[in-house]
């Protein structure tokens, strides 16, 4: 049977293929080349001026460039980017076989959160000029990407205050135990117990001050700008929660924001700032029930622009589920409520907690 042979490794070649020809003229990386080329990187906030003397830096039109194909091929470890340079022939052509290592990539991301965030905008800018933006219905939703920090190094006051009643009940038993002890060794024990009890109230003690100082309601130690938040239900999880806008024409996304708090508040920062990228209030902006919020929606309502959010489940707390909020209907000309016998009121907090049954015209 007959197998396709492949090339002689040793074999010499007359004309040898340079990167220019093995890199295909539709290729996406001669995209990132032209796009990063045209920016003006260093009025994007990238640093471009480095003093003489010491090891060369790479310029940061390269480490962008490598960014950018990482996340178009969905290569986000900066160990596997640096394995990349050396093997992948299209990193190759477009770093001119540059091999930064992981810690310098690594480090051009942390150090430039917002000089990449400015390219991010210049990626809409450029698809707005291909027509590629419909401008007219956008989406926004908020991802969950849980941190490093896990739940038992986060903290608020009332979890800290707990830590250190149990610390100040062990302290107790332990000096009872230093007092009782018979011998050396079991006073010893006792004594290195407290200590190391001693150091982790310390330790509970900073914290506190520094929720104190800081007005914030909680605190993580190894990722310190996580929170914990509810995920869904009643799960909850130390985490982040990303805030993206999407154009409903072609899906792209043309607004991003990493926040550590429930999507609850959201919805006016991201209305706001889609006005600014978009130049206009003339879009309808979408979202789902977590969003719907009257603080929000009076927001966006001041800055005229349209929005459609989903209305969350009322809870069944009324004592006849014929009469939960959501069966009264508001009647906007003559500016009053129906309730679900037909009567009015001008004043819905004083309809709304009226007893079944004895809900009168007002």
């Amino acid at each position: 049977m007959k197998f396709i042979i492949g090339k002689d490794r040793k074999q010499a070649a007359l004309f040898p293929v340079s990167l220019e020809e093995s890199i295909e003229t539709e290729n996406e990386v001669r995209a990132i080349e032209l796009f990063v080329n045209s920016l003006d990187l260093e009025k994007m906030g990238f640093k471009v001026r480095f003093p003489e003397g010491g090891r060369p830096a790479y310029h940061p039109a390269v480490l962008l460039k490598l960014f950018i194909y990482g996340y178009l091929n969905r290569i986000r470890s900066s160990r596997i980017l640096e394995k990349e340079c050396r093997r992948n022939i299209e990193m190759m052509w477009l770093i001119e076989q540059l091999s930064p290592d992981h810690n310098t990539i690594a480090n051009f991301r942390k150090d430039n959160p917002d000089a990449i965030k400015r390219v991010f905008r210049a990626t809409v800018q450029l698809a707005r000029n291909f027509n590629l933006i419909g401008g007219k219905i956008i989406a926004g939703d908020g991802t969950k990407l849980r941190a490093q920090n896990s739940k038992k190094n986060n903290f608020n006051t009332k979890k800290i205050d707990r830590h250190l009643q149990y610390i100040d009940n062990k302290l107790e038993q332990y000096n009872q135990d230093i007092a009782r002890a018979d011998g050396e060794a079991e006073k010893q024990e006792a004594q290195k117990n407290s200590d190391i009890h001693t150091g982790r109230k310390e330790g509970y003690k900073k914290l506190k001050q520094q929720l104190e100082e800081t007005g914030e309601s909680q605190i993580s130690t190894s990722d310190p700008e996580s929170r914990q938040m509810i995920l869904r239900g009643n799960i909850t999880e130390v985490a982040y929660n990303v805030q993206s806008t999407v154009d409903a024409q072609h899906c792209i996304p043309i607004d991003y924001e990493v926040t550590n708090h429930n999507d609850k508040k959201a919805m006016g920062a991201m209305v706001r700032r889609a006005k600014s990228i978009l130049g206009n209030t003339d879009f309808t902006a979408l979202f789902d029930k977590g969003y719907h919020t009257g603080s929000e929606l009076e927001i966006a309502r001041g800055l005229g622009i349209k929005t459609l959010v989903a209305i969350p489940a009322t809870a069944s707390n009324a004592p006849d589920t014929r009469y939960n909020v959501q069966h009264f209907v508001y009647d906007a000309q003559e500016d009053h409520y129906i309730c679900p016998e037909n009567h009015f009121s001008e004043n819905q907090w004083e309809l709304l907690h009226q007893p079944p049954g004895k809900i009168q015209s007002v």
